[in-house]
């Protein structure tokens, strides 16, 4: 489970970022500013850092070099500033991305998200993925369940090996449709209701007393949790 380091002055800010990505998944730790942040970042396995640019004591462009000194951790930048300019000054800096003031949760976890893939923190791939009774094999693309192999189209794979691949994350529909159909959801869309319905319902006609994957209500998806 990733963690991520969130440097911001704002406590609404601070506590609304640290919830919803809770609630994705993660794992976070909140800082109102970002003095000592070498030693912090020496004695924790920090994932990925959320920096605000107007801190007390340090500014956020003063923080990142130090950051960079000690740290190849990918770095998003949340800043009012939104100037061409600034972005390219801090993206030279060294900052792997940039959000501008009032920023949207969603597009801030896809750019965490990507962020982490490119830095290779994600879980890499394996030949196989087990979950209770159920196997996916990612070379052979193939799925059983209790050593009987299960149909599947190409969509339905897609959604379990997602699920798969990261247990311990809650994939928002947003998130998962744009993962697997590479497009921009629409709530009025029922397109990944209906995948995941038909998914459930192949899985339980080879194991009928276990539920693979669960209904975050007003979330998403995430796999069983029991």
């Amino acid at each position: 489970m990733p963690k991520i380091l969130i440097i911001e002055d704002d406590k609404e800010i601070r506590l609304l970022l640290s919830d919803f990505l809770s609630e994705h998944g993660y794992r976070t730790i909140c800082k109102q500013e970002g003095r000592h942040i070498g030693e912090t970042l020496e004695q924790q396995k920090i994932d990925l850092v959320l920096l605000d640019l107007m801190l007390p004591y340090k500014s956020g462009d003063q923080i990142l070099p130090e950051i960079r000194s000690c740290s190849d951790v990918p770095v998003i930048v949340i800043s009012a500033k939104g100037t061409t300019q600034n972005k390219i000054d801090l993206l030279r800096l060294g900052a792997d991305d940039y959000i501008t003031k009032p920023f949207d949760l969603e597009e801030t976890l896809a750019r965490i998200e990507s962020s982490l893939r490119r830095a290779k923190l994600q879980i890499a791939p394996e030949h196989a993925l087990e979950f209770q009774e159920l196997t996916l094999d990612v070379e052979a693309h193939t799925v059983q369940v209790k050593g009987r192999e299960l149909t599947l189209t190409a969509k339905e794979y897609k959604i379990l090996e997602l699920l798969m691949r990261y247990p311990d994350k809650i994939f928002s529909k947003s998130n998962l449709f744009q993962s697997v159909w590479n497009s921009e959801y629409f709530s009025e869309d029922n397109t990944l209701n209906v995948h995941i319905s038909n998914l459930r319902n192949k899985m339980r006609t080879l194991s009928p007393d276990f539920e693979y994957i669960d209904t975050v209500w007003g979330i998403g998806y995430r796999l069983h949790k029991g």
